[in-house]
């Protein structure tokens, strides 16, 4: 069973997500909050699987209190809902740990399978789309690289070189079954070079592990 936390400050839209996610078997939801403050007090009391956050609440908006929910190192994993899929706030909650975003009309089922994606420890937002998501925001990105382009980032020091590469192809927004093809490589080998490089660099999903590669320059904007 899947727990879920709501938070989003319309209690209408509250209701609509409840009535949604209860209908299904595998699914609970666990708490409400109308608010980032209230979503972080729940989300530490609950230990909800996935907290469906709004991103613009009054107060404590959805991103400062996503980072306050992955700061506290627990699993507990953020599903972002934003107003347009390209715009600053997606953005900055994929930067501030969320495992993903979806838009606030996707559909039922999207919004269903991306709630059993985050929980089950991937990333919603497409390979793809992410790397869309990371161009069009990169001027946003923190400048990191404060040692000449030639030295290594101490992130990357303890991935092989094959870890390097795959982490470069994936900032490149390859899927698994591309970098499978193109690099010669069984699938699942594949994923256990990708879980070995998450764990490696201490990002928690696909989606971290792209910003990672964009922050340490292994992949440049297109």
């Amino acid at each position: 069973m899947t727990t879920v936390l709501i938070a989003d400050d319309q209690p209408l839209q509250r209701f609509g997500f409840r009535m949604l996610l209860e209908s299904q078997d595998d699914m609970t939801v666990v708490g409400e909050a109308p608010g980032g403050a209230e979503a972080v007090r729940l989300a530490a009391e609950l230990h909800p699987d996935v907290v469906l956050m709004d991103v613009r609440m009054p107060g404590l908006d959805g991103i400062e209190a996503t980072r306050r929910i992955v700061a506290t190192g627990g699993r507990t994993r953020i599903l972002i809902l934003t107003t347009f899929d390209l715009d600053e706030y997606a953005y900055s909650g994929l930067r501030a740990g969320a495992s993903g975003f979806l838009v606030k009309d996707a559909q039922p089922e999207e919004l269903l399978a991306g709630i059993r994606s985050v929980a089950s420890g991937d990333a919603v937002v497409a390979p793809g789309l992410t790397r869309r998501l990371l161009d069009a925001y990169v001027h946003h990105l923190p400048n990191t690289a404060t040692e000449p382009d030639d030295a290594p980032d101490p992130r990357l020091a303890s991935l092989t070189d094959r870890e390097s590469e795959i982490l470069r192809v994936l900032g490149q927004g390859w899927t698994n079954t591309e970098i499978a093809e193109r690099l010669h490589l069984a699938e699942s080998t594949v994923k256990t070079h990708v879980g070995r490089i998450l764990a490696k660099t201490g990002s928690r999903d696909r989606v971290q592990a792209v910003i990672l590669a964009y922050d340490t320059k292994l992949v440049r904007p297109s």
